[in-house]
C-alpha cells in the first residue's frame, strides 16, 4: 500500500484526529431526519438517524460475514430490522423494556440491535459464554423482556431467567428443537409482506431514552450496567470517525472483531449504518489464523483493536502470513500500549496509520484526541467534545502543577446517566456533575495527558471484563480462606491473567488446586485464574488501611506462583 491507497475513489491521505467533518455529517443527517418528523430532538434519535441513513442507500453492501462470505444490502438489513421491530411491538414490547442479545457478530445479530434502536427498547449486549449464575445476577438488574442468543445457549438462558425470576421470551438466532428460531419469530409476529415506507420508529426524548446498557465495573470494580442513552451516544460516537475529512463512507470496509458486549461493537454497529461504510465481521471466534484469512482475502481499510489483541496479531513468527498493509488506519484502545507496536508497523506497513485511542464506557467512547506527532506516551489531549479536570483523589482538589498524577474526571452531553437500578453507585461516581474516571493521568506543560494507572480495578483478559472482587467472592467461599486479592498479572497476549493472593485460617490446609477448582465450578472460562495462586500471611495496605492492589501486582510479578 502506498499513501494514496483509494477510498471508493478517493485518495487517502494521513488525517488529523480533531478534524469535525463527522460531527458536521452528523448534524447534516440529523437536519434530513427533523425536516420530515418536525421534531427537533430526534437529531438525536440514533433510531430515526439509522432508519433515514439506510433508507437513502439501499443497494450498498452493509456488512459481510467473513466466514460464510455472506453479505447484505442495507435495504435488506432496513426490512428486516423493521419486520424485527414489529414483531417485537407485537409480542408486547415498548419503550422502556431490556432486551438481551448474545451471539456471534454474524448477520442476523444487528437486525434486533437496530429493530431496539428505532422502538426505545434497551439493549443489554451480553457476553455469551457466561454460566447460569453470572446471567442469573445480570437478569436480576437488567430483567430483560427477550432475550436473543444461540440455541445451544438456550437452555441456560431460560433457566437463569427463571431463577431471577424475570419473565423472557426466549429466541435463538440458530434453528433449535424447543425455542423459538429467528425466522419463526419474524413469521409468527408480524405479516408476510412488511412496507418500509409504512413504519415510523418510535418517537420519544433521546436525552432520556437509554439505548445502550453495557456491561462495566465502572469505578469500583463490581458488575454493573452503564446506562447510554440516544444523546450520550449521538454526540460521542462521532469521535470514533474524527479522523476522515470526507462523509459519507469516510472508510471503505471496517473489521469488526468486538463482541456486542463491549462499547466498541456498538460503536462501529452505529457508525458503520450512520455514515455508510461496509462492516466485515465474523460468525466464526476471533483466532489469529481466522483474522489472517479475513484481512488477506477482504483488503479492510480500518480497524479498532486492544493493544493485547495487536501483540498476537504480530507475533514475529506468525506475522509474515498477513499483509497488513491494505489497512489505511487502525485505532488501539483498551490497555496499556506497547510502543513496539508501532516499530513493528514501521517495518511491516508503514503507510499504515496508528492511533491510540483513550475511553470508557461512561463517556460513551473516546475522551482525548491523538496525534501521531504528540510525544511518546501520551493519551493525546482533551477532546473538545467534552470538559476534563485532574483532580487528586484524596484531597478532591484540582491538580494544576505539571508532570502530577491526578484522577481524571469528565463533563458535558457524552457522560453517561449513571448505572442501570444501582442508585448507590451512581452516587459514588459523580461529585457535584462530573463524573469520577477512576483512571491516574499526568499532563505536562503542553496539555498532553499520560497515562499512569487504574484507581479501579477492572481486569481485562482478551476480549473479557472480570471483575476481582466477583472472583474473590467465591475464594471466600472455601472454609479455609480467611482473606483473599485477586490482581491481573501483566501478559502481551492476553491483557490480563487473574492471580489470587490468598490468606488462610490458621491450622488450615488449604491447596492452589481447591482454590482453583472452586473459582472453576462457580465462574466462566475468562476468570480462571490463570495468572496462578500465592499463599502470604496478610496482605498489604495504604496508608488509608486499604488493600494494596498495587503493590500485590508488582509481588505477582515477583513472587512462585502455584
Amino acid at each position: 500500500m502506498n499513501g494514496t491507497n483509494g477510498i471508493n475513489g478517493r485518495s487517502y491521505k494521513p488525517r488529523r484526529r480533531n478534524n469535525l467533518a463527522s460531527v458536521f455529517y452528523t448534524e447534516e443527517l440529523g437536519a434530513r431526519v427533523v425536516a420530515q418528523t418536525g421534531i427537533p430532538t430526534d437529531r438525536h434519535h440514533v433510531g430515526k438517524l439509522i432508519f433515514q441513513s439506510l433508507k437513502e442507500d439501499p443497494d450498498r453492501i452493509a456488512q459481510i460475514d467473513g466466514a460464510l462470505d455472506k453479505s447484505e444490502t442495507t435495504g435488506s438489513v432496513l426490512k428486516r430490522s423493521i419486520q424485527c421491530a414489529i414483531a417485537m411491538t407485537n409480542l408486547g414490547l415498548k419503550k422502556g423494556d431490556v432486551m438481551v442479545a448474545m451471539a456471534p457478530n454474524h448477520v442476523d445479530l444487528c437486525i434486533p440491535v437496530f429493530a431496539s434502536m428505532y422502538l426505545g427498547v434497551y439493549l443489554a449486549g451480553t457476553d455469551m459464554t457466561l454460566g447460569v449464575r453470572e446471567l442469573e445476577k445480570s437478569f436480576e438488574v437488567n430483567k430483560p423482556k427477550i432475550v436473543f442468543c444461540q440455541s445451544d445457549r438456550a437452555a441456560d438462558v431460560d433457566k437463569a431467567l427463571k431463577g431471577s425470576n424475570t419473565k423472557g421470551h426466549v429466541v435463538t438466532f440458530d434453528k433449535g428443537s424447543t425455542f423459538q428460531s429467528f425466522t419463526e419469530f419474524l413469521q409468527t409476529h408480524t405479516e408476510s409482506h412488511v412496507k418500509v415506507e409504512d413504519f415510523k420508529p418510535t418517537d420519544f426524548d433521546p436525552e432520556e431514552t437509554v439505548i445502550f446498557l453495557t456491561a462495566t465495573s465502572g469505578t469500583t470494580g463490581l458488575p454493573k450496567s452503564a446506562i447510554l442513552t440516544h444523546k450520550n451516544v449521538a454526540v460521542g460516537f462521532p469521535q470514533l470517525m474524527a479522523r476522515y475529512p470526507e462523509f459519507p463512507t469516510p472508510t471503505r470496509l471496517y473489521l469488526l472483531i468486538s463482541p456486542l458486549q463491549w462499547l466498541s461493537a456498538n460503536m462501529i454497529f452505529v457508525t458503520s449504518s450512520l455514515y455508510k461504510f461496509t462492516r466485515l465481521q465474523s460468525s466464526r471466534p476471533a483466532t489469529r489464523d481466522h483474522i489472517y484469512d479475513l484481512i488477506n482475502k477482504y483488503r479492510p481499510t480500518s480497524f479498532l483493536s486492544s493493544p493485547t489483541f495487536m501483540v498476537n496479531l504480530l507475533a514475529p513468527e506468525e506475522r509474515g502470513r498477513c499483509d497488513f498493509t491494505c489497512f489505511n488506519d487502525i485505532i488501539l484502545g483498551g490497555s496499556f500500549v506497547p510502543h513496539t507496536i508501532f516499530e513493528i508497523f514501521k517495518e511491516i506497513a508503514p503507510n499504515v496509520q496508528l492511533e491510540l485511542g483513550y475511553g470508557m464506557s461512561e463517556i460513551t467512547g473516546f475522551g482525548f484526541a491523538w496525534e501521531p506527532e504528540y510525544p511518546k506516551g501520551t493519551v493525546g489531549k482533551p477532546s473538545p467534545h467534552l470538559n476534563h479536570r485532574l483532580v487528586d483523589p484524596v484531597t478532591l482538589q484540582d491538580v494544576t502543577e505539571p508532570n502530577v498524577a491526578g484522577e481524571v474526571w469528565f463533563k458535558g452531553p457524552p457522560v453517561f446517566k449513571g448505572y442501570f437500578n444501582n442508585p448507590e453507585a451512581t452516587k459514588e461516581a459523580f461529585v457535584d456533575g462530573w463524573l469520577r474516571s477512576g483512571d491516574l493521568l499526568s499532563r505536562d506543560e503542553n496539555n498532553h495527558y499520560f497515562f499512569v494507572d487504574r484507581l479501579k480495578m477492572l481486569l481485562k483478559y482478551r476480549n473479557h471484563q472480570i471483575s476481582p472482587l466477583e472472583v474473590e467472592a467465591e475464594i471466600l467461599k472455601h472454609p479455609g480462606v480467611h482473606d483473599a486479592v485477586v490482581v491481573g498479572l501483566p501478559d502481551l497476549e492476553c491483557g490480563d491473567l487473574p492471580t489470587a493472593f490468598v490468606v488462610t485460617h490458621p491450622g488450615h490446609k488449604v491447596t492452589a488446586q481447591e482454590i482453583k477448582d472452586i473459582v472453576k465450578e462457580n465462574l466462566t472460562d475468562s476468570k480462571q485464574l490463570r495468572g496462578g495462586v500465592i499463599f502470604i500471611k496478610e496482605l498489604p495496605q495504604t496508608v488509608t488501611t486499604k488493600v494494596d492492589r498495587v503493590k500485590l501486582k508488582k509481588m505477582a510479578t515477583q513472587m512462585e506462583r502455584e
